[in-house]
């Protein structure tokens, strides 16, 4: 599990004048736990790095690559939803500053408290409140928010939304078949969060919209969210990676363009699987509502798919478990099957695939049983110290990321030591992508290149893990940019525990030693600390 150091281009921001040595050998193994306000054990010496202001405070909610104002303003079109999606600050125009966090910003609620209510101070907007207060989503009460648990098509409670479900298709049996989710266009993630009490772990996604924050408030409940558009793009998880498929209400005209959109759902959803939608074509009587409805089962049908039930305002349509039903269809039927050499990953449509995924490919068949096994093993045994040394079980650990997540070893071990946190598995494409052996598992993540942002809130993770990661990515991106990205996504008060070569671990360290005093809203922030080499 060690990776060999080796040394990549020089990071512009940092000047090269090693001091002495001390923290473990060249070619050894360092971990750093952030942790504590004055490093420790630093060889003191020898590192001349840049220091980073404060950014203004209007990018307290600040995400580079969809916030990218310069770059949407030169689309020829959005009118598919392409401002939405990411549109990433070109070379030499990323972030260089530490994004604030807002006045009064206190330490989240845990969970499960969270899941009902969080400090208004931390996500400081009442849009949402506004608009959608009449509809059970969110409310104000003094210095919280409120989330009773409504939707805007389950008003009376995602617990009572849940069992209709249940009801409507007993195959579904949340917890048992069906064990790992996809909501889009989520609201507040009331439909996950409550799946979390029936052992099932939901992807909640929505954009970045007139209901902007939506997400934050998700990730500040700590329910697992990410900032994605079902726009022109496939999304960042790997094909049949979902039991369940879920939108409610989304906005989304899933058949337009010949139904790419919905071709995106079915590359995603597993065979025999479910896709819930609950909308007004569903249940209205309006000739546009019916029309819609007609081009939805007219669509379904000739993607095979089976509408299982429609009672109300849900419909819920099943994947054909084989092939049987494509190859009876007729010669000329549209959608096109996909060519039999074709990437599962590659929808059959004009829109291609964003360039930052194309060179990836789905190695799943190198993960044995017993590689993962190992690794999972590898984890518990490092964690378990972890547990004992730093009191992780005390710390309201909750929202996590493994940067590099591998098998998804790392977020099985902490369920398995009974840690109540969720974990975003980031597999890096710069690697082997593992992502469906870490959906296989029951565990959730998402494709990323580290040279760019990741799609999230600041203030979003109590955790960040990042096993190997610049010693992987040093040739290709900048340390700095990475850690100035770590910092944004990292709750003030959070963690970073990082495992890499020793000179990599001593050079991260000394970047990050002038951000180790405090944030800039005086929220204390614990800083890097080196736990020894091996």
């Amino acid at each position: 599990m060690t990776d060999d150091f080796n040394t990549g281009d020089s990071d512009p921001n940092v000047e090269e004048n090693w001091g002495g040595g001390g923290g473990g050998g060249e070619g050894g193994e360092n971990q750093t736990y952030m942790d504590s306000g004055n490093p420790t054990g630093a060889d003191g010496g020898g590192i001349s790095v840049r220091k980073f202001p404060l950014c203004p405070e209007g990018m307290r909610e600040y995400i580079p690559c969809l916030d990218n104002e310069e770059d949407i303003r030169k689309l020829e079109s959005t009118d598919r939803g392409e401002k939405y999606e990411r549109h990433c600050p070109g070379e030499g125009k990323g972030l260089t500053c530490l994004v604030p966090a807002p006045k009064d910003f206190k330490y989240p609620i845990p969970w499960p408290t969270s899941r009902d209510e969080v400090w208004f101070s931390n996500v400081p907007h009442t849009r949402l409140v506004e608009d959608k207060g009449g509809q059970n989503w969110i409310y104000r009460d003094n210095d919280k928010f409120k989330f009773p648990g409504g939707g805007t098509q389950f008003i009376h409670g995602a617990d009572k939304y849940l069992d209709q479900i249940e009801e409507m298709v007993p195959d579904i049996s949340f917890g048992q078949h069906t064990r790992v989710v996809l909501d889009v266009g989520c609201g507040v993630a009331s439909f996950g969060a409550y799946l979390f009490l029936r052992n099932v772990i939901t992807m909640s996604i929505a954009p970045k919209d007139v209901h902007e924050n939506q997400i934050q408030f998700a990730l500040e409940r700590g329910v697992p969210a990410m900032v994605a558009a079902v726009a022109t793009h496939r999304l960042l998880y790997p094909s049949q990676a979902f039991d369940l498929i879920h939108c409610s209400r989304c906005r989304i005209n899933w058949t337009r363009d010949d139904g790419i959109l919905l071709l995106e759902v079915n590359r995603l959803l597993r065979a025999g699987r479910y896709f819930v939608w609950a909308a007004q074509p569903v249940y209205k009587h309006e000739e546009s509502q019916q029309e819609a409805w007609r081009d939805m089962e007219d669509l379904t049908k000739r993607m095979c798919w089976e509408l299982v039930k429609k009672e109300g305002y849900i419909a819920i349509w099943q994947k054909p478990f084989n092939n049987s039903c494509y190859l009876s269809r007729e010669p000329e039927t549209q959608p096109p099957l996909c060519d039999a050499d074709e990437n599962p990953d590659k929808v059959c449509s004009p829109a291609s695939p964003p360039d930052r995924l194309e060179g990836v490919e789905m190695d799943a068949y190198m993960a044995k049983d017993e590689i993962f096994m190992a690794e999972t093993r590898y984890w518990t045994s490092i964690i378990e110290g972890y547990v004992r040394a730093f009191h992780w079980k005390k710390l309201q650990l909750r929202n996590v990321m493994d940067m590099r997540a591998g098998f998804g070893g790392f977020a099985a071990a902490m369920i398995d030591l009974q840690i109540d946190a969720w974990v975003m598995n980031v597999v890096p494409t710069s690697g082997p992508n593992t992502l469906p052996v870490i959906y296989d598992r029951g565990l959730i993540g998402a494709a990323h290149d580290w040279c760019e942002p990741f799609d999230t809130y600041p203030r979003s993770y109590d955790l960040l893990q990042a096993s190997g990661l610049f010693s992987r990515e040093q040739k290709r991106c900048n340390i700095t940019g990475i850690l100035l990205e770590m910092d944004r996504i990292l709750r003030p008060g959070g963690h970073v525990y990082i495992r890499d070569a020793a000179a990599v671990v001593r050079q991260v360290q000394e970047i990050a030693r002038p951000w180790g005093g405090g944030p800039p809203s005086g929220t204390p922030r614990r800083a890097p600390t080196p736990a020894g080499a091996r």
